[in-house]
């Protein structure tokens, strides 16, 4: 078995502090981000960060299902840490300051890692896994990207 990794970054115009609270914010903001392969999202515990339990069930792809439950921790000021307890799934969000010295600006990553499948299975979803997670990844920072600058003048 191999580990399966897959990273998306994006620059956002609003400060780390406010990102980093929608992002926290699993019971209001956060599933406002999460596209339409999110199904069934529920807050068993908590619900701002540290200490929350959200499960949802990921439909990557039309044949494949993941029910995930998540245990979320907050191991640094910038970073959230979402770890599933039905697989090896990790996925870790950090938002630092982005370029430019008004400090409105962040850099939002997100980086999930499992231990892929063994054998032809495994191959198949190395291949193809970590593109589908880009691509739902992609839409999601879009959609935090609309929900942390909305309250910003247009130019």
């Amino acid at each position: 078995m191999a580990q399966v990794e897959v990273v998306a970054r994006r620059d956002i115009a609003a400060k780390p502090d406010d990102v980093l609270d929608a992002i926290a914010d699993y019971r209001q903001t956060h599933p406002r981000l999460l596209p339409e392969q999110f199904k069934d999202y529920e807050v068993r515990e908590g619900g701002d960060g540290e200490g929350t339990v959200v499960f949802f069930r990921l439909h990557a792809t039309s044949k494949r299902v993941r029910e995930c439950l998540m245990d979320v921790t907050e191991p640094s000021d910038d970073t959230l840490v979402e770890s599933d307890r039905n697989s090896t799934l990790v996925t870790t969000w950090t938002v630092v300051p982005g370029e430019g010295t008004d400090g409105a600006r962040s850099r939002v990553t997100i980086r999930t890692v499992w231990e892929g499948a063994g054998g032809i299975g495994g191959v198949f979803e190395r291949l193809f896994a970590p593109r589908a997670l880009a691509a739902i990844y992609d839409r999601i920072l879009a959609n935090l990207a609309a929900e942390t600058e909305k309250d910003k003048p247009a130019a």
